[in-house]
């Protein structure tokens, strides 16, 4: 007699769905990926041991992927429901790897000025943005974090690196208006960056650049060697 341990019998921590649902999807390996796919397994055998069986007939996911539908519903097991929503997933993460997103690269301070002189020139308060970098130094996304005067109850690190933690980014540029014209950075923006950089470089997410936008002009920290 051939002994199978369904999935409902496994502690909570060990079943696939429980697991992403506790712990996220990254925690799981191929194998329980492939079992919450597959939905259910037959009375014979569970999903996760027939996700199992899958990976190894096949030598991983690439080849899988490769397999025919035909192919997959001779699998023992499989059948055209589960076949199809295999070849629907793998089909998915294909797409998404061919969805390649074209990002703004942010290499100077002058790139700075450009992408954002025309929208921060007109504001008549004082506006903090952060863009957020990936390696490369493609813009992931830009924030406003405050409006209104730089000050450290309003600037704190706390929500300027919260959006890096979340978008994965590697490094940040720091900017913000004056509306007086004037980019001249005053003490007060000396010391918001110089808190900044210290808890960047404790998170290990580096502050690369803080760009002041004047009218018709900028400043940039990393120029003047204030960074």
């Amino acid at each position: 007699m051939q002994y199978t341990t369904l999935i409902k019998d496994m502690p909570p921590n060990m079943r696939p769905r429980e697991k992403l649902l506790a712990e996220g999807e990254t925690a799981l390996n191929n194998h329980e990926l492939l079992a919450i796919v597959l939905g259910n397994g037959t009375k014979d055998i569970s999903a996760l041991e027939l996700a199992n069986r899958l990976l190894d007939t096949y030598k991983g996911l690439r080849r899988l992927q490769e397999a025919s539908l035909e192919e997959l519903i001779q699998e023992k097991g499989i059948g055209p429901a589960k076949a199809a929503s295999i070849k629907a997933a793998l089909e998915m993460g294909r797409r998404i790897s061919l969805d390649v997103e074209i990002r703004d690269l942010i290499k100077s301070p002058k790139d700075v000025e450009k992408m954002l002189i025309q929208e921060m020139r007109v504001y008549d308060r004082e506006h903090f943005m952060v863009l957020y970098l990936d390696r490369k130094g493609g813009l992931i996304v830009k924030e406003d974090i405050s409006v209104g005067g730089l000050h450290s109850s309003i600037v704190h690190p706390r929500e300027v690196f919260k959006t890096a933690v979340k978008r994965s980014a590697a490094s940040i540029i720091l900017a913000h208006n004056h509306p007086s014209g004037d980019p001249s950075p005053s003490r007060e923006d000396i010391d918001i960056t110089r808190r900044l950089v210290e808890a960047g470089g404790i998170m290990g997410i580096e502050v690369l650049d803080h760009v002041v936008i004047g009218e018709n002009t900028y400043c940039s920290f990393k120029e003047k060697g204030l960074i």
